[in-house]
């Protein structure tokens, strides 16, 4: 009998989801717990396993559609059952004869366009990644792994075709090989490119920065819908911006202590990052500031008796904020550790669920980029998050004698509901004193 497929539930904030990719055609043949389509989320993307055996009689939301939770995706069943009919669409039942099907493809093509029309290629993670960062083709890359799965391995041994040769220059006009394929590529006609002699590659790049020759132009504008993940943050920021009023807290800290931790750290062979310290540094003043660690739920303030610090990670398409658990009773190598294993999994996109809810406060990271200031949106239902700002060698005064010491700005953004500004800057003195005497952290 035909069962209908639905879009999961993976979370209890879960309303809808994307269906980005099906890894099976309507016609394939199915078998239960094997992977049948992803569906992007909020937090990150999940592959979905198939709830049945059978044929995939029917998908009805396309690669890109969204559909709310528990309704229909799919339906599969035996060949020849309705499946129009299970999921509300118009029964097969008495309805004129399909005109006759043209001839079935050989079986090899059959099964090349299955698995790759619309992009619907199985791939690892790993190989999805490192596919990204070369810049291949998933669908290109022939897969060794099980029913055609593209490894890690395949992606790095695939060996592009080589480019076609370029095109040879026009009757009439005389031009250098890399002149004629560069023409080609952007649309330029050799006959518009004014050159003495020869039509040479420098020929055609000026006539086009004089508007000499029409080579082809990219559209003004271009409308791309927002993904899930995209439309998720938009509704979340929004959300935490109408629920909780801000106000940021601005602290310059003297990075010279801690600059010299790590070096020390370095030399034993123990690398950790300045997230990884400040992770620590933070879990360990949360413990003596509550009210930074709580939330509000109903006019209430809920306490938590323990700190799950989250760590935003940014992903080309948006953003995913995983927590390390218990963090203020966690070493600092045992933070490094899981803070790196967090990166790894968001960015390959295989973050279990656990790690994405439970947060209690969340530390944001914009100093890789030269970053001196900015204002961090809440992460609801939390009341705090903590921005870090880059680290500038900078002239100060110190014990009445000028001198140049490294300093990084923290930048707190706090809920005044429940956090006034003497609390909250009483918690940066404490995480700025910390920081610039490390030692405190054994006491």
């Amino acid at each position: 009998m035909a069962k209908v497929i639905v879009m999961p539930k993976l979370g209890l904030t879960m309303t809808e989801g994307t269906v980005s990719k099906w890894l099976k055609a309507e016609g394939d043949a199915v078998k239960e717990g094997e992977p049948l389509f992803e569906v992007e989320t909020d937090k990150l993307t999940n592959t979905i396993e198939a709830s049945a055996s059978g044929t995939l009689l029917k998908i009805a939301v396309p690669e890109g559609g969204e559909a709310k939770c528990l309704e229909p995706v799919a339906v599969i069943g035996e060949p020849g059952e309705d499946a129009a009919a299970l999921i509300g669409g118009e029964s097969s039942a008495g309805a004129a004869p399909a005109p006759a099907a043209a001839p079935a493809a050989a079986p090899a093509e059959a099964a090349a366009v299955a698995s790759r029309s619309g992009e619907r290629v199985l791939a690892s993670p790993a190989a999805k990644k490192l596919a990204r960062e070369l810049g291949i083709d998933l669908s290109l890359v022939p897969g060794t792994g099980p029913k055609g799965r593209v490894t890690e391995e395949d992606v790095k041994n695939y060996k592009p075709a080589p480019a076609p040769a370029a095109p040879p220059a026009e009757p009439g006009v005389k031009a250098s090989p890399l002149a004629a394929k560069v023409a080609a590529d952007i649309g330029v006609d050799l006959k518009d490119v004014p050159a003495h002699g020869r039509v040479l590659a420098a020929d055609i790049l000026a006539a086009v920065q004089k508007g000499g020759a029409s080579a082809e132009e990219k559209p003004r504008e271009e409308t791309v819908p927002m993904n899930g993940m995209r439309k998720a943050i938009a509704r979340n920021m929004l959300n935490s911006h109408m629920t909780s009023p801000t106000v940021t807290f601005n602290l310059g800290i003297d990075m010279t202590e801690l600059k010299r931790l790590r070096e020390q750290l370095k030399s034993e062979e123990i690398k950790v990052s300045y997230t990884d310290i400040l992770v620590k540094v933070v879990a360990v003043a949360l413990t003596e500031f509550p009210l930074l660690n709580c939330s509000v739920e109903d006019n209430k303030i809920i306490y938590k008796h323990y700190v799950n610090m989250g760590v935003a990670v940014a992903l080309d398409n948006g953003l995913v904020v995983p927590n390390v658990p218990d963090a203020d009773k966690k070493s600092l190598t045992e933070i490094s550790a899981e803070v790196k294993e967090l990166a790894k999994l968001a960015r390959e996109g295989g973050l279990p669920m656990d790690r994405l809810k439970g947060g209690t406060f969340t530390i944001t990271n914009l100093g890789m980029y030269g970053i001196e200031s900015f204002t961090p949106i809440i992460n609801q239902p939390e009341v705090a998050i903590l921005g870090v700002n880059t680290m500038e060698d900078k002239v100060v005064v110190v014990d009445g004698e000028i001198c140049v010491r490294p300093i990084m700005n923290l930048s707190l953004t706090a809920d005044h509901r429940v956090v006034d500004g003497s609390v909250a800057a009483q918690f940066l003195q404490r995480v700025k004193k910390l920081m610039e005497k490390p030692a405190l952290l054994l006491a």
